[in-house]
């Protein structure tokens, strides 16, 4: 009777994904065949009632969990009384006092404006846009491995996968920068010099004098960490230089807070950490708690754009607002700020033990609840492991956890903010017993991938 529920349960499953496949455009690509019943907290259940541990948070969306009390209160007194205007038509006092919240946290000394959209990608096209209004120039230095978004102008500065951008002209004319790896360095340095100053080094001597005239700079786009290019965190003086170098020239320094801010890296804003003031900052993701909503942040002396020049239908849809002030009072009244740092070392305190354990694990890196790992097969020469990478991300997902690859072969844990510390330790319990059966399906040389024949036993066994 157990086999025989078993297999209905899956058929369900399956019957939904094969519809799905159906009906879904094909550029959706779906990391799990996992179909989605429930959600609470730091938990999902599927559809045959399995539970996994989300180390996801929909993709950094999540910062308060699945469906807090807090927020769900708040989007249904506000449905109660109105869900739609226009922004660009009608005043609302929910819009007025999420901009009053973002202006008491913004993370530059300058009174901020605040534009809302519905996606980090809007916000991106929002914040190019005020940059070109604003300073009559038209070109943008982007980095390599970053991404902003998929729309023709954030597709314009995204840089990390070919796939994205194959068949598309760029909107906006960008020049990519190698963004400064600490693990993997792609410039050359100097005695003294460290990844960080070679970037901006190779900005003034080789782009700046051979590529493009930096009055032609608009601005420089950045995230403060590289979030899909595999959570990689620059080196310490590199934001502060850039500033400066910005400075130097009239460019706008905007910074990609979609997924590093909200209080993920243990600041509200991942350039926090820097003690850097950006002129523009994009959020979204983390800020509603699932209902889309995004924007820019920026200082008012360059809102000079009059009415009409930028506007959106749906941003700063009014559940959206509620959600996004909920949210914002659910970090600040559960301390999440402090304790995404202090969980996020511990969890980085014992990502690092299994570092040692595994030679396979290369480096491990990231603040507060954004962390990475990277796989690698030789560790002389720090030899890129995507298969291992993923041969991971797919074993812990049968295991009940839920974690995400980024970059060539880097995988994040991105748990909510106030993930409680018992499935904390759970989920990092199914990660290393995870990381055993994947080091013991793997060779003699724990560094070397299996052939696919070798693989396929495993899994049989």
């Amino acid at each position: 009777m157990a086999n025989i529920k078993e297999k209905t349960r899956q058929k369900a499953s399956e019957a939904i994904i094969a519809r799905d496949q159906a009906q879904m455009s094909p550029s959706y690509a779906r990391v799990f065949p996992l179909v989605v019943s429930e959600a609470k907290g730091s938990e999902i259940w599927d559809v045959d009632r399995k539970k996994y541990i989300d180390f996801m948070s929909g993709v950094g969306v999540l910062n308060v969990g699945h469906r807090h009390p807090h927020v769900v209160s708040a989007v249904q007194e506000q449905m109660q009384a109105f869900w739609h205007i226009c922004q660009s038509d009608f005043y609302s006092e929910i819009a007025v006092e999420v901009a009053e919240k973002l202006e008491a946290i913004r993370p530059f000394s300058e009174k901020s404006k605040v534009f809302f959209a519905n996606s980090g990608t809007e916000a991106i096209e929002a914040a190019i846009k005020l940059a070109l209004h604003h300073t009559g120039r038209s070109k943008f230095i982007g980095f390599l491995g970053g991404f902003h978004g998929r729309t023709l102008g954030a597709l314009s500065l995204t840089a990390s996968k070919v796939v994205q951008s194959a068949h598309f002209p760029n909107a906006v004319q960008t020049y990519h920068l190698p963004f400064p790896d600490p693990y993997r360095p792609t410039l050359a340095t100097f005695p003294g010099e460290d990844i960080g100053q070679a970037v901006l080094r190779h900005l003034e001597e080789e782009i700046f004098t051979k590529k493009v005239l930096p009055t032609e700079v608009a601005a420089i786009v950045v995230e403060p960490i590289q979030g899909e290019g595999g959570y990689i965190v620059p080196p310490r003086g590199f934001f502060p230089a850039l500033r400066k170098l910005c400075d130097a020239h009239g460019i706008l320094l905007i910074v990609d807070e979609v997924q590093a801010g909200v209080g993920r890296t243990g600041r509200w804003w991942g350039i926090q950490h820097e003690d850097v003031e950006p002129d523009i900052i994009a959020f979204a993701k983390g800020i509603a708690s699932g209902i889309p909503l995004g924007g820019i942040l920026a200082k008012e002396s360059l809102m000079t754009w009059g009415p009409g020049a930028h506007a959106n239908t749906f941003g700063g849809n009014a559940l959206a607002l509620a959600a996004a002030k909920a949210t914002l009072e659910v970090i600040e009244s559960e301390s999440l700020l402090i304790r995404a740092e202090l969980l996020g070392k511990s969890i980085k305190t014992r990502l690092k033990a299994f570092q040692k354990r595994y030679p396979f694990i290369g480096d491990v890196r990231g603040r507060g609840l954004m962390l990475g790992m990277e796989c690698i097969a030789e560790p002389q020469r720090k030899t890129r492991a995507p298969g291992m990478r993923n041969t991971i991300v797919q074993q812990a997902f049968q295991n009940g956890l839920l974690l995400l690859p980024c970059g060539p072969n880097s995988i994040r844990l991105i748990p909510p903010l106030n993930v409680p510390e018992k499935l904390v330790d759970e989920a990092l319990d199914i990660l290393e017993k995870t990381l055993e059966d994947v080091a013991a399906s793997y060779s003699n040389s724990a560094f070397s991938l299996p052939s696919p024949q070798r693989s396929e036993k495993s899994k049989a066994a």
